[in-house]
């Protein structure tokens, strides 16, 4: 591998937003973001060997027809790589022993879940242990929301958030839920759930509609394994890295950065530090 911090993002199946993951790797301060289609890793023509940032988007995978991305992540753990013989999970069990970061937005995030990727308690990132589900309101949901940041969090991607970031959600999908209470004890305890939903002023995490769209569990809207490296979030922070994206940018004084891009930014920052 090059001394080039190397983002990768996997389009194919569904996705429909690895262009702007792609550009906010690069505004991040990636040196290069590749998008690939599945396609070009199951024949081998990509590997994922050869990045640092793996970016699962959100989107529609399989038009959700089995409930959300749980066909893909069906598909990941199951499907060989073309002329090697090995299964593509082994790939994404490689990437992350080696120390490796994966950030998953929406439906990547509904994907690590559904893969046993988050929270993977135990270190085994296989085991489904919780999952996403239908909003409590019974419809697709598009708005802006505050979330709360665990300080405490071991994520490496909100580090330097002092109270919470506003970002936009899009999902039909997005409670996350999780009927074991040991397991959602053992999140809480080690402080995975990086972000809640919350109100204006970032204080205590909601239940309430709409500032919690999708009535998820103990209002969590973003998760981290206990490696902080592996992370997904419902709320999209590709779709705010420009202050031109805010919905009132031409109404307010806003500084030119988005609230989403530190996360890229951390993340970039942590690769240059780690692994090259």
């Amino acid at each position: 591998m090059s001394d080039k911090t190397r983002a990768i993002v996997i389009t194919g199946n569904g996705t429909n937003c690895e262009t702007e993951a792609a550009h906010a790797c690069r505004l991040g301060g990636f040196d290069e973001a590749v998008i690939a289609h599945i396609a070009e890793i199951l024949s081998g023509e990509i590997t994922l060997d050869d990045f640092h940032f793996l970016n699962l988007t959100g989107g529609f995978l399989d038009g959700d027809d089995l409930g959300s991305a749980k066909a893909q992540a069906n598909r990941l753990t199951n499907a060989r790589v073309s002329g090697t013989g090995e299964r593509l999970v082994e790939q994404f069990i490689r990437f992350i022993d080696n120390g490796k970061l994966i950030l998953g937005v929406c439906n990547g995030f509904q994907l690590m879940v559904k893969m046993g990727m988050l929270p993977a308690l135990d270190g085994n990132h296989l085991n489904q242990t919780a999952t996403l589900t239908h909003n409590d309101c019974g419809r697709f949901q598009d708005r802006w929301c505050y979330l709360k940041v665990d300080a405490d969090s071991p994520s490496i991607y909100t580090k330097g958030i002092v109270n919470g970031i506003y970002l936009p959600v899009r999902h039909g999908e997005g409670k996350f839920l999780c009927t074991d209470q040991d397991t959602m004890g053992r999140i809480e305890a080690g402080h995975l759930s990086v972000l809640k939903y919350a109100d204006e002023k970032f204080q205590a995490p909601t239940m309430d509609f709409p500032l919690n769209p999708n009535g998820s569990q103990n209002a969590i809207a973003g998760l981290c394994d206990p490696t902080g490296r592996l992370m997904g979030l419902m709320p999209h922070p590709e779709a705010f890295v420009h202050y031109t994206q805010h919905p009132r940018w031409s109404r307010e004084q806003l500084p030119e950065t988005g609230d989403g891009l530190i996360l890229y930014r951390n993340a970039a920052e942590y690769v240059r530090n780690n692994l090259v």
